[in-house]
C-alpha cells in the first residue's frame, strides 16, 4: 500500500467517525432547540397572562387584544404572534375547546399555533397537538397533547 492510499484510507477512517458523531449529535441537538422553544413558549404566555390579570387588578376591564394592554411585539418562539381573546366577546363557537368540547378558559384564550403554525379550536385535532395552550384560566401552560 503506497503512503498515497494510507493517507486516503486515514483521511475516509475520519470522515466515517465525523459522520457517525454527527448522525448522533444533530437530531440530538434538534429535540434539545425544540424543547427550549416550547419552554420559552410556556414561559411567554405565563407572562403574558399575568401582564393581562394586572392590567385587569388595575381597574379595567380585560383588554379586546393585547395593544390595549400595552403588550406589543408578543411573537412566539416561531416567529408568529401569540393568538388572544377575550372570552367576553367571543361567542362558544370560537374559543378553544378540550376533548369534551368544553371551552378551556372562562375568562381569555392566549396560545401559540406551535412550530408548525396550524391550529384547530378543539385540542384533540391533529392540527392542535403541537400549539403551547393556557388551559384551566392559566393552571395549566403548556403543550396540548398533555392536557
Amino acid at each position: 500500500m503506497t503512503q498515497q492510499q494510507k493517507n486516503l484510507r486515514d483521511w475516509l477512517v475520519a470522515l466515517a467517525a465525523v459522520l457517525v458523531v454527527a448522525s448522533f449529535a444533530i437530531p440530538a441537538f434538534n429535540g434539545y432547540l425544540a424543547r427550549a422553544r416550547v419552554a420559552r413558549a410556556v414561559s411567554e404566555i405565563g407572562t403574558l397572562s399575568l401582564r393581562l390579570h394586572q392590567w385587569q387588578r388595575s381597574g379595567h376591564a380585560l383588554p379586546q387584544n393585547l395593544a390595549d394592554a400595552g403588550i406589543t411585539a408578543a411573537v412566539d418562539p416561531w416567529g408568529r404572534p401569540y393568538v388572544y381573546l377575550r372570552a367576553a366577546d367571543a361567542s362558544r363557537a370560537r374559543l378553544r375547546k378540550d376533548g369534551e368540547l368544553v371551552p378551556l378558559n372562562s375568562d381569555f384564550d392566549l396560545y401559540s399555533l406551535g412550530p408548525d403554525g396550524v391550529s384547530a379550536l378543539a385540542l384533540p385535532a391533529a392540527s392542535s397537538q403541537d400549539d403551547v395552550v393556557r388551559a384551566a384560566n392559566g393552571a395549566f401552560i403548556g403543550v396540548a397533547a398533555n392536557y
